[in-house]
């Protein structure tokens, strides 16, 4: 063999052919080459070794008598997957190759062999290996890092949750997330896409209510470069860059009628029209929608078309407000609380009695993006290894917001905004949404009340 060539690492290889000076001079080439090797003249002798030892490679002659080599592939496939496979015959035909290529042969060689083309082909085959397993752990890493932050709950809600989201994960059906602020709908649609056959696509998540019109539909179907003034290169869209994935559209309910019409035609057509464009382009992609609106009563007020609604609607999944569930609150703390003294790399805390019967004596109107919130401030300010009351926000701390003989009524609207606002980490859309008032008020009672502008955002 030429020794100029770099050597694949040291393997365990499998000859298989019923003519001896051909198991002879291969076994002693790849012997040379620093392998080892065993020899077999027929496919029962190399089935019984193969149930005795692991091999990497194994060279099978196509012609054998009783089981061919196309056979004895399909044997060895069965009983040992990970085995490449390289199939020989002194009758060369583009047709044999196909075969033993579509059946998994990672390659094909005719007699009468060359050395040297003998060790290259070992070469690229244990390199091949070696991809092949590097892909394999790269993908289980993929999906240790991707996974979702479990969806935790002893209740009886959140246990109807994570049955359905385990029901229609399976599925490629449009699924509807809806509930208040907070409550983990976002989480709830990655768990959906890492349980389902497009875990290995993208998950794209558009907020919907933080784009104004002309931008939604720019982010959502793209643009052809000349589509508006500032458009000097061609843009993909989100449903384009969801391709063969998930793509998430968070509050659903604010987009407005003229980007309902063209969503429905994308779903109904698999296909998208970049702004400014003719030509639809194809794309694969799997949707999921949330909000936290009453989508049937906008559809009652002429707000949302009652056609979009339902294909959207047709999985609908309810992420019930942590207060209706008290039980999850002390479990989800302790969720929290682990995971953010591991990433601030402190000390291992844990709650005082008294801080854990304060988090469960609050109504959390922030759901759990507060409780994490809240933890992960209590985590900072606290001193381990105990979490008290004290170290929790003030709000969660403080008796309910109520009228007492020396509060005004000014006084309580104001500490209820604050609350609201600092639950919504002052997102201006959510706390209006949560106090049932518009930006606009919002924004004058923010004025009004002197409070922090600056923080404000949506």
């Amino acid at each position: 063999m030429n020794n100029t060539l770099p050597r694949s690492s040291s393997l365990s290889i499998l000859v298989v052919d019923d003519e001896p000076i051909v198991v002879q001079s291969l076994g002693d080439w790849f012997r040379q080459d620093g392998h080892r090797v065993d020899t077999a003249q027929n496919s029962t002798e190399a089935l019984r070794l193969v149930a005795e030892k692991d091999y990497d490679l194994a060279f099978l002659d196509i012609k054998m008598p009783g089981v061919d080599g196309l056979e004895l592939q399909a044997r060895l496939a069965a009983v040992k997957p990970d085995m490449t496979v390289i199939i020989m015959t002194a009758y060369a035909s583009v047709e044999t190759a196909v075969k033993a290529l579509k059946a998994g042969a990672y390659d094909y060689i005719a007699k009468p062999f060359d050395p040297e083309e003998l060790s290259v082909l070992v070469r690229r085959a244990s390199e091949h290996r070696s991809l092949r397993s590097e892909n394999l752990r790269l993908k289980e890493r993929l999906e240790a890092a991707s996974a979702p932050s479990p969806i935790i709950g002893v209740s009886s809600a959140m246990r109807r949750v994570q049955d359905l989201i385990a029901a229609v994960a399976g599925t490629d059906a449009t699924a509807l997330i809806r509930g208040e602020s907070g409550t983990g709908k976002e989480l709830a649609a990655r768990a959906i896409h890492v349980g389902s056959p497009r875990r290995y696509g993208p998950f794209v998540i558009v907020n919907c209510g933080a784009l104004a019109e002309g931008l939604l539909e720019s982010e959502l179907f793209g643009h052809e470069k000349g589509a508006f003034t500032g458009a000097i290169y061609r843009h993909r869209g989100k449903f384009e860059l969801s391709d063969g994935g998930t793509l998430f559209l968070d509050e659903i309910g604010t987009i407005s009628p003229k980007v309902q019409v063209e969503l429905l035609r994308v779903i109904e057509d698999k296909s998208v029209t970049r702004v400014g464009g003719r030509n639809p382009v194809p794309v694969d992609f799997r949707l999921i929608a949330a909000t936290n609106e009453d989508l049937e009563a906008k559809i009652q007020r002429g707000e949302f078309r009652d056609d979009l609604y339902w294909r959207l609607n047709v999985f609908a999944i309810d992420m019930p407000p942590l207060r209706v569930r008290p039980e999850d609150i002390a479990p989800m703390a302790e969720s929290f609380l682990e995971r953010f003294t591991r990433s601030m790399n402190r000390k291992p805390m844990r709650f005082s009695e008294e801080g854990l019967a304060a988090l469960q004596a609050y109504s959390w109107p922030g759901n759990v993006r507060e409780l994490q919130n809240a933890i992960e401030r209590a985590v900072v300010a606290g001193t381990p290894p105990i979490i008290e009351a004290k170290d929790f926000p003030m709000r969660v701390t403080s008796a309910p917001i109520a009228l007492s003989s020396g509060q005004s009524l000014a006084e309580a609207e104001r500490a209820h905004i604050i609350s609201v606002l600092e639950a919504q980490d002052w997102n201006i859309s959510s706390a209006a949404r949560m106090l049932e008032i518009d930006r606009g008020t919002l924004y004058h009672k923010i004025e009004k009340f002197g409070l922090d502008k600056a923080r404000a955002v949506g």
